[in-house]
């Protein structure tokens, strides 16, 4: 079981893999049999949003909210009044996929009347091997303006260092030592270590944080 809050917020810069964790978080709880929605409120990256993989999130019993405005040619930053429906019911279990900057998180700052304490939490993901974000210095300065401009405060930390398919163990660790790191400035615990399936059995016992073993949805077959 996932055992977080009902609600949660998944922020980070672009490139972090935000979208693949935060749709493969939505696809295990609808594992679980959970009534699950998957808000997209990506209005700033024109790639790899999980509105892409509507249809078979659809068909895996994830429920995805995003543009109001339908169709594959069409690209606006408009986000439907659906979004809050999933907030409000106590029921569902929410995944909201955030722009990958502060500009982005400018759309979660309209819903942070449902992100109480103990009623959310809010990932910033970490990858390593970003340039925004391989330093403790520029992790911290992007979590900062991301809470500044959203007014929600972050909960936790989720360590996504990836090298995309030629990942390995030694990248995912190299992202753990990132994320002690700012868990000791911030006092955000490390809650996840994600990394490809086939790696799991190579990461080290004993560390901080649980492992979210993932699939690699949003990139098509064709792309390395």
């Amino acid at each position: 079981m996932l055992n977080d809050h009902r609600i949660r917020v998944v922020i980070g810069s672009y490139g972090t893999g935000k979208t693949e964790f935060s749709v493969n978080y939505a696809l295990k709880l609808a594992e679980q049999g959970q009534k699950t929605s998957l808000v997209d409120l990506d209005v700033i990256n024109l790639y790899f949003r999980s509105r892409e993989k509507q249809e078979e999130l659809e068909a895996a019993g994830v429920h995805v909210i995003s543009s109001s405005i339908k169709g594959r040619a069409v690209d606006l930053p408009a986000i439907s009044a659906e979004a809050v429906s999933p907030l409000q019911d106590d029921l569902c279990q929410v995944v909201m996929d955030i722009g990958g900057d502060a500009m982005g998180a400018r759309t979660l700052s309209r819903y942070r009347q449902y992100m109480v304490p103990g009623a959310y939490d809010m990932f910033f993901v970490i990858n390593a091997n970003r340039p925004e974000t391989a330093t403790l210095q520029g992790a911290l300065s992007h979590l900062e303006s991301i809470e500044r401009v959203s007014q929600i405060k972050a909960t936790a930390l989720v360590n996504n260092t990836h090298l995309v398919k030629q990942t390995t163990i030694e990248d995912v660790m190299k992202g753990y030592h990132l994320c002690e790191q700012v868990s000791e400035a911030t006092g955000l615990p490390v809650k996840y270590n994600s990394l490809l399936e086939h790696l799991v059995d190579q990461m080290p016992q004993q560390l901080q944080g649980t492992l979210f073993p993932i699939r690699l949805i949003m990139r098509e077959a064709w792309m390395s």
